[in-house]
């Protein structure tokens, strides 16, 4: 039986260190001596640098799960419970599930064994060998909870499930097997966004039932999927790298709601990169008030770096109005103060902008600017959307509630 097992950690196909396992399932990373020499070297994460900007090279190492910004890496809930189940490992074991699903990971990063496929002895009960693991794991790892696949275009247009579980360029996510309609929702929440001026990447509603290559065992659980195209992925199938707020602060999935705030995240984008995405993070901030979405925690905000080394906001995501399912009256993470939406106000937004050193004209000019075109585009647009009237009747009764929809 194996004592030590490691994984080669790549960033662009080029390997830059290790995560190595020794015993009683502890994990250690470390950066190889190439990267950490290379003063052009491309941005893991800036959970990375030290305060001068420097890179930080020793870690402690970390308990039964690896550390936070692999761990963050992972797809979460029934997701994982899913990939988990097919590969054979235990789903709390993060390191073997970098093995199996490392790779293709969300934005440049993959992993793989450094001693090829040779499976270790202790790796699970359930998985005898790395042949089988291979024949069932669907080798991929979509970071987050709802149930989605990576998806390939085939040559009529459609979408197809590549066999492997790689390299596809959109993301397919299916329908809740809790709320009813979310492909929907999301589909319509993202269209509003772009309308209101919001970079949003493509996006399509389509039928289940023209997914080519679904799994077997999915359960068909509503007719239409939400398709968003991958800003990690160029056409030509080059990777650009992302990492999501989680891994910025260091915390894990679970701690997603808490350990930041939006201050927090305005702080470090002032920090990396300009005031344009400050002004995109209060208008992404104000428009996920007003439809009431209480779900936009750490992993739902990302950064992403198109030149290997410089951070910008990365497109939207992951807006759903969650209203009509929870009736909860907050956002996920505090503005400045608070999280609740009958706060997000002037006030609050002054606050915020004073917190974070950010000029307070232009956060309050943001979020008037957003108002007024999302009052304007909800008014054309609501009735033509595909979601529940159930959506449009929560967020007509909610927008009231919210102090800035009114100028206060």
């Amino acid at each position: 039986m194996a004592d030590v097992s490691v994984l080669e950690v790549l960033l662009y196909g080029e390997p830059i260190g290790t995560l190595t396992r020794v015993g009683g399932d502890r994990t250690l990373f470390s950066f190889n001596d190439a990267y950490a020499a290379n003063e052009q070297r491309p941005t893991l994460g800036l959970g990375f640098k030290d305060e001068t900007g420097g890179l930080i090279t020793e870690f402690r190492p970390v308990q039964s799960k690896v550390m936070p910004f692999f761990s963050n890496l992972l797809p979460e809930g029934p997701l994982r419970s899913y990939l988990a189940e097919r590969a054979g490992v235990n789903e709390k074991r993060e390191f073997f599930l970098l093995w199996v699903l490392g790779r293709d990971l969300p934005g440049a990063v993959a992993v793989r064994p450094s001693d090829g496929e040779a499976w270790p002895a202790d790796a699970d009960d359930d998985a005898d060998d790395m042949a089988e693991v291979k024949a069932n794991a669907l080798r991929f790892s979509l970071a987050g909870v709802q149930l989605k696949f990576s998806a390939v275009r085939d040559k009529k247009g459609g979408l197809t499930v590549p066999a492997s579980g790689t390299g596809g360029a959109f993301i397919v996510k299916l329908p809740s097997s809790t709320y009813e309609g979310v492909p929907e929702n999301e589909f319509s929440m993202m269209t509003l966004a772009r309308m209101v001026g919001i970079d949003v990447p493509p996006i399509d509603l389509v039928d289940v039932a023209s997914i080519a290559n679904l799994p077997d065992g999915i359960d068909k659980i509503g007719p239409k999927a939400f398709v968003i195209e991958r800003f990690d992925r160029l056409p030509d199938g080059q990777l650009i790298h992302i990492e999501d707020f989680a891994q910025v602060f260091g915390v894990y999935p679970e701690d997603k709601y808490r350990s930041a705030n939006m201050r927090n995240i305005a702080k470090v984008l002032a920090a990396e990169s300009d005031l344009d995405d400050v002004a995109e993070l209060v208008r992404r901030m104000t428009f996920n008030a007003l439809i009431g979405n209480g779900d936009m925690h750490l992993k739902n905000w990302s950064l992403i770096y198109p030149d290997r080394i410089n951070a910008a906001l990365a497109p939207a995501y992951d807006f759903v109005s969650t209203i009509p399912y929870i009736k909860n009256e907050s956002a996920a993470l505090n503005v400045s103060r608070s999280k609740g939406f009958d706060t997000f106000s002037i006030d609050e937004l002054t606050h915020f902008a004073g917190k974070a050193a950010l000029p307070e004209a232009l956060v309050l000019d943001t979020a008037r600017e957003t108002v007024a075109r999302f009052r304007e585009v909800w008014a054309k647009e609501k009735t033509n959307l595909p979601m529940a009237k159930a959506v449009t009747d929560a967020i007509d009764a909610h927008i009231p509630r919210v102090p800035i929809a009114s100028g206060r």
